[in-house]
Protein backbone atom coordinates (compact mmCIF):
# COMPACT_ATOMS: atom_id res chain seq x y z
CA UNK A 1 0.00 0.00 0.00
CA UNK A 2 1.00 4.09 -1.04
CA UNK A 3 0.16 5.84 1.97
CA UNK A 4 2.67 8.87 1.37
CA UNK A 5 4.25 10.21 -1.72
CA UNK A 6 6.58 12.84 -1.35
CA UNK A 7 8.50 14.52 -4.61
CA UNK A 8 8.02 16.81 -6.85
CA UNK A 9 5.23 18.46 -8.79
CA UNK A 10 6.06 18.04 -12.49
CA UNK A 11 2.28 18.73 -14.27
CA UNK A 12 -0.91 19.90 -12.92
CA UNK A 13 -4.30 18.75 -14.84
CA UNK A 14 -8.08 19.31 -14.30
CA UNK A 15 -8.53 16.50 -12.28
CA UNK A 16 -5.23 15.41 -11.27
CA UNK A 17 -1.50 15.92 -10.38
CA UNK A 18 1.74 14.61 -11.68
CA UNK A 19 4.41 14.38 -9.17
CA UNK A 20 7.50 12.87 -10.00
CA UNK A 21 9.54 10.40 -7.05
CA UNK A 22 13.08 9.15 -8.24
CA UNK A 23 12.20 9.89 -11.77
CA UNK A 24 8.95 8.19 -11.70
CA UNK A 25 6.03 10.04 -12.41
CA UNK A 26 2.95 9.33 -10.18
CA UNK A 27 -0.67 10.28 -11.09
CA UNK A 28 -2.17 11.38 -8.12
CA UNK A 29 -5.95 12.21 -8.06
CA UNK A 30 -7.25 15.24 -5.91
CA UNK A 31 -9.45 18.13 -4.77
CA UNK A 32 -9.32 21.46 -6.86
CA UNK A 33 -8.02 23.23 -3.74
CA UNK A 34 -5.18 21.53 -3.41
CA UNK A 35 -4.57 21.15 -7.21
CA UNK A 36 -5.01 25.27 -6.80
CA UNK A 37 -2.75 25.56 -4.39
CA UNK A 38 0.42 24.29 -5.39
CA UNK A 39 3.17 25.49 -7.84
CA UNK A 40 4.73 23.79 -11.02
CA UNK A 41 7.91 22.85 -9.78
CA UNK A 42 7.38 22.41 -6.24
CA UNK A 43 8.11 19.57 -3.55
CA UNK A 44 5.36 18.21 -1.87
CA UNK A 45 4.21 15.37 0.64
CA UNK A 46 0.60 14.03 -0.36
CA UNK A 47 -0.85 11.27 1.82
CA UNK A 48 -2.20 8.75 -0.40
CA UNK A 49 -4.77 5.93 -0.66
CA UNK A 50 -4.11 3.24 -3.50
CA UNK A 51 -7.69 2.19 -4.70
CA UNK A 52 -7.25 -1.10 -6.81
CA UNK A 53 -10.16 -1.60 -9.06
CA UNK A 54 -10.19 -4.55 -12.14
CA UNK A 55 -9.29 -2.47 -14.61
CA UNK A 56 -7.41 0.60 -12.91
CA UNK A 57 -5.26 1.67 -9.58
CA UNK A 58 -5.89 4.79 -8.81
CA UNK A 59 -3.67 7.16 -6.44
CA UNK A 60 -5.90 9.80 -4.29
CA UNK A 61 -4.00 12.49 -2.55
CA UNK A 62 -4.31 14.98 0.27
CA UNK A 63 -2.28 17.18 2.20
CA UNK A 64 -3.47 15.90 5.64
CA UNK A 65 -3.15 12.37 6.82
CA UNK A 66 -6.87 13.01 8.14
CA UNK A 67 -8.08 13.87 5.44
CA UNK A 68 -6.82 10.69 3.84
CA UNK A 69 -8.41 9.04 6.82
CA UNK A 70 -11.71 10.34 6.20
CA UNK A 71 -11.97 9.92 2.98
CA UNK A 72 -10.87 5.46 3.58
CA UNK A 73 -13.73 5.91 5.92
CA UNK A 74 -16.11 7.79 3.30
CA UNK A 75 -16.02 5.70 0.53
CA UNK A 76 -16.38 2.67 2.90
CA UNK A 77 -19.96 4.13 3.19
CA UNK A 78 -22.72 1.59 0.84
CA UNK A 79 -23.48 4.49 -1.83
CA UNK A 80 -20.36 6.78 -1.38
CA UNK A 81 -17.54 6.23 -4.01
CA UNK A 82 -14.38 7.93 -4.55
CA UNK A 83 -15.49 11.35 -6.59
CA UNK A 84 -18.28 11.70 -4.04
CA UNK A 85 -15.86 11.30 -1.05
CA UNK A 86 -13.44 13.61 -2.57
CA UNK A 87 -16.69 16.23 -3.46
CA UNK A 88 -17.24 15.75 0.76
CA UNK A 89 -13.60 16.80 1.59
CA UNK A 90 -13.87 19.37 -1.11
CA UNK A 91 -17.04 20.73 0.42
CA UNK A 92 -16.55 20.65 3.90
CA UNK A 93 -14.31 20.63 6.72
CA UNK A 94 -13.27 17.23 8.93
CA UNK A 95 -14.70 19.29 11.85
CA UNK A 96 -18.13 19.76 10.43
CA UNK A 97 -17.83 16.05 8.84
CA UNK A 98 -17.45 15.02 12.22
CA UNK A 99 -20.01 17.13 13.96
CA UNK A 100 -22.80 15.86 11.17
CA UNK A 101 -21.70 12.54 11.95
CA UNK A 102 -21.46 12.40 16.18
CA UNK A 103 -24.27 14.85 16.70
CA UNK A 104 -26.57 12.81 13.79
CA UNK A 105 -27.24 16.00 11.85
CA UNK A 106 -27.14 14.51 8.11
CA UNK A 107 -28.51 18.12 7.06
CA UNK A 108 -25.15 19.80 7.24
CA UNK A 109 -24.27 17.76 4.35
CA UNK A 110 -26.94 19.64 2.20
CA UNK A 111 -25.36 21.45 -0.41
CA UNK A 112 -22.70 18.57 -0.97
CA UNK A 113 -22.89 17.60 -5.35
CA UNK A 114 -23.48 14.28 -5.38
CA UNK A 115 -24.95 13.46 -1.66
CA UNK A 116 -28.72 13.83 -1.81
CA UNK A 117 -30.79 13.17 1.49
CA UNK A 118 -30.57 9.01 1.47
CA UNK A 119 -26.74 9.10 1.19
CA UNK A 120 -26.54 12.00 3.71
CA UNK A 121 -28.57 10.09 6.61
CA UNK A 122 -26.27 6.88 5.36
CA UNK A 123 -22.92 8.75 5.88
CA UNK A 124 -24.23 9.67 8.97
CA UNK A 125 -25.61 5.87 10.17
CA UNK A 126 -22.79 3.87 8.97
CA UNK A 127 -20.14 6.07 10.56
CA UNK A 128 -21.01 6.86 13.63
CA UNK A 129 -18.91 5.30 16.04
CA UNK A 130 -15.99 4.94 14.17
CA UNK A 131 -15.76 8.41 14.15
CA UNK A 132 -15.08 10.75 17.18
CA UNK A 133 -12.57 8.25 19.14
CA UNK A 134 -9.43 10.25 20.06
CA UNK A 135 -11.14 13.64 19.49
CA UNK A 136 -10.78 15.97 22.06
CA UNK A 137 -13.17 18.79 23.21
CA UNK A 138 -17.01 18.54 22.62
CA UNK A 139 -18.97 20.09 19.84
CA UNK A 140 -21.76 22.63 20.19
CA UNK A 141 -24.50 21.62 17.97
CA UNK A 142 -24.54 23.38 14.85
CA UNK A 143 -27.87 25.91 15.04
CA UNK A 144 -30.05 25.68 12.38
CA UNK A 145 -29.79 29.83 12.06
CA UNK A 146 -25.76 28.46 10.73
CA UNK A 147 -26.97 26.68 8.29
CA UNK A 148 -29.27 29.77 6.94
CA UNK A 149 -25.86 31.68 7.19
CA UNK A 150 -23.90 28.99 5.39
CA UNK A 151 -26.70 28.94 2.70
CA UNK A 152 -26.46 32.85 2.69
CA UNK A 153 -22.97 32.87 2.35
CA UNK A 154 -22.63 30.06 -0.21
CA UNK A 155 -25.07 32.43 -2.22
CA UNK A 156 -23.36 34.79 -2.23
CA UNK A 157 -20.25 33.25 -3.58
CA UNK A 158 -18.26 32.19 -0.71
CA UNK A 159 -16.77 28.21 -0.58
CA UNK A 160 -18.55 26.11 1.97
CA UNK A 161 -15.23 26.51 3.68
CA UNK A 162 -14.73 30.07 3.95
CA UNK A 163 -18.73 30.22 5.24
CA UNK A 164 -17.96 27.22 7.75
CA UNK A 165 -14.61 29.71 9.06
CA UNK A 166 -16.72 32.77 9.07
CA UNK A 167 -19.43 30.96 11.48
CA UNK A 168 -16.54 29.78 13.78
CA UNK A 169 -15.77 33.20 14.65
CA UNK A 170 -19.18 34.65 15.62
CA UNK A 171 -19.16 35.08 19.48
CA UNK A 172 -21.57 32.73 21.34
CA UNK A 173 -23.31 35.93 22.99
CA UNK A 174 -24.35 36.65 19.48
CA UNK A 175 -28.43 36.79 18.86
CA UNK A 176 -29.51 34.31 16.72
CA UNK A 177 -31.10 36.66 14.65
CA UNK A 178 -30.39 35.71 10.65
CA UNK A 179 -29.25 39.26 10.04
CA UNK A 180 -26.95 39.77 12.66
CA UNK A 181 -25.18 36.49 12.27
CA UNK A 182 -24.80 37.56 8.68
CA UNK A 183 -23.32 40.74 9.48
CA UNK A 184 -20.74 39.32 11.69
CA UNK A 185 -19.94 36.57 9.39
CA UNK A 186 -18.81 38.80 6.68
CA UNK A 187 -17.16 41.06 8.59
CA UNK A 188 -14.94 38.04 9.06
CA UNK A 189 -14.95 37.11 5.35
CA UNK A 190 -13.58 40.58 5.59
Amino acid sequence: MITSLEGTVTHIAEDHVVISVSGVGFKILTTSQVRKSLDLFSTIVFYTHLLVREDALTLIGFLEAEERDMFVQLIGVTGVGPKTAISIISSMSIDRIQKAVIQNQPDLFDGVTGVGKKTAQSIVLNLQGKIGKGISGTFMPIKDVDNDVISALTGLGYSVIEAQTAIQFIPKETSSDLETRIRIALQQLG
